[in-house]
């Protein structure tokens, strides 16, 4: 039987984070092997413990979480990842992998991935900073690098607008990254 792939499941500060659990529980049960990372801003919406039960492996809040052994987590964790899924991605998010800023765990496991890694991004945000020509531009930068982007979908925002930047539905987001993998 074949290793369970592994997913790098990054998780930023958005208040589509808390749809980022069930994510990680499809994932698992699909038969990846899910690390969580979660950034600052996801933990004001979320907490690493769902995760880590769901999941059943520790999860990455700091770039300076570590593990045993002397390599870095982040770096390891960039060397044996399959496929890093960014879900929610904020504006913020965006714009930090395209400029590839590395100031936090999620972005130097992004700038660290491996070439034939995967990298897939389920934005969530405001409508008007989704369509904005910045957001736009680093959306471009970071498909024209390969990068698959799924959604972002339309409807009701959190904001009280009405739009597009709703987090793609979790269930079409883990048949697509288990199906890119083989497992779905």
């Amino acid at each position: 039987m074949a290793a369970a792939p592994l997913i790098v499941l990054g998780v930023t500060g958005s208040i589509a984070a808390h749809k980022a659990i069930d994510l990680a529980s499809l994932l698992t049960k699909g038969g990846a092997d899910v690390h969580a990372v979660l950034t600052a801003e996801a933990q004001r919406f979320v907490q690493p413990l769902p995760f880590k039960t769901l999941t059943r492996n520790p999860v990455v809040t700091s770039l300076y979480d570590e593990e045993e052994g002397w390599k870095p987590t982040h770096i390891r964790l960039a060397d044996e990842a399959a496929v890093l899924v960014v879900a929610p991605a904020t504006a913020n998010c965006l714009a930090k992998l395209a400029l590839g800023l590395a100031d936090d765990a999620l972005g130097c496991i992004a700038l660290a991935l491996r070439p034939d890694a995967k990298l897939v991004i389920a934005p969530a945000m405001n409508g008007k900073m989704w369509l904005h020509p910045a957001t736009q531009a680093h959306v471009e930068t970071l498909k024209s690098r390969g990068a698959e982007f799924l959604g972002p979908d339309g409807g009701l925002l959190s904001c009280g607008y009405e739009g597009i930047g709703r987090l793609w539905p979790v269930e079409k987001i883990a048949v697509q990254v288990l199906q890119s993998l083989g497992r779905a």
